[in-house]
């Protein structure tokens, strides 16, 4: 599998030599994660597609957002077009905050993508546009709120331990060892940039309706309030998507089960991948 990012070579590329009948599938991880996290799945889906994991800005091998302006979707975005514009189009594939760039990529170019599969897009001003006082936006906004506050004091431990026990609950950050909290830490200022970007920019509930590609929508039974909501507006505002909740599982569902969530995805990918020559 390719951990794509950018080299002193020149822009990415996928091979040259490529079967006509291969088709490429991207990965996009969610926030203080990277490409690894789609390991196991590239794995399996590699005899069978050219497997793109793409390191999002400030994680794994690509460099922060550093530009003069607060980042956005399309910056997230220009990590993505060029591999699918390599391929023609390809399936798309994200977790969490990489749900919502795979999101927010298939409203704005659908025909560069061929199929649209995600768990738990978070997809905050979609809430937030829907239910501006809801509780379920409340205790996220107030989760991120003290982490930006925690960061801006220099304390990115406290804001390390607030964002993974908010995710995936009390004492989640503890239960972690050296090893992995040292990625997150050094990730956490791009988290608060994606956090930002996530609250800024909202996906029309027209281009979501509109959107025509095979699209697969999971979410956890155990989730947080917020991301349970945010399914729910999508199985209403996508009807043509297939929706699946999936038993015990929470937001980090795509890691803490693995084995059962790439199911779910490789069996998408088996049933739509050479249904149609490109997107629908």
């Amino acid at each position: 599998m390719m951990n794509l990012h950018p080299t002193s070579s020149g822009p990415l590329a996928l091979p040259c030599a490529r079967p006509a009948e291969r088709q490429t599938v991207v990965l996009l991880h969610a926030s203080a994660s990277s490409g690894r996290q789609w390991d196991a799945l590239g794995e399996r889906l590699r005899p069978r597609f050219d497997v793109v994991a793409i390191d999002l800005h400030g994680h794994g091998h690509q460099e922060a957002w550093s530009g003069d302006r607060a980042m956005a979707l399309d910056d997230e975005a220009s990590l993505v077009l060029p591999v699918l514009k390599r391929a023609g189009a390809a399936h798309l594939i994200g977790h969490s905050y990489g749900g919502a760039v795979a999101m927010h990529v298939a409203c704005r170019h659908p025909h560069l993508v061929r199929s649209l599969a995600v768990y738990e897009p978070v997809l905050f001003r979609l809430l937030a546009d829907h239910e501006p006082q809801g509780t379920a936006i409340r205790a996220g906004l107030e989760a991120f709120s003290l982490i930006g506050f925690l960061m801006d004091g220099g304390c990115t431990t406290e804001a390390a331990r607030t964002f993974v026990d908010y995710w995936s609950g009390p004492h989640a950050w503890d239960s972690l060892p050296p090893q992995l909290q040292r990625p997150v830490l050094a990730r956490m200022a791009s988290v608060c940039q994606q956090f930002h970007v996530v609250c800024d920019e909202s996906l029309p509930s027209e281009r979501l309706a509109g959107l025509t590609m095979a699209s697969l929508c999971l979410s956890g039974s155990r989730t947080t309030a917020a991301t349970a909501r945010i399914a729910q507006l999508l199985q209403a505002l996508m009807p043509a998507a297939q929706h699946l909740q999936l038993p015990g599982m929470g937001h980090m569902g795509p890691v803490t089960h693995a084995a059962a969530v790439n199911d779910q995805l490789a069996a998408f990918l088996d049933l739509h991948a050479h249904s149609a020559c490109g997107p629908r």
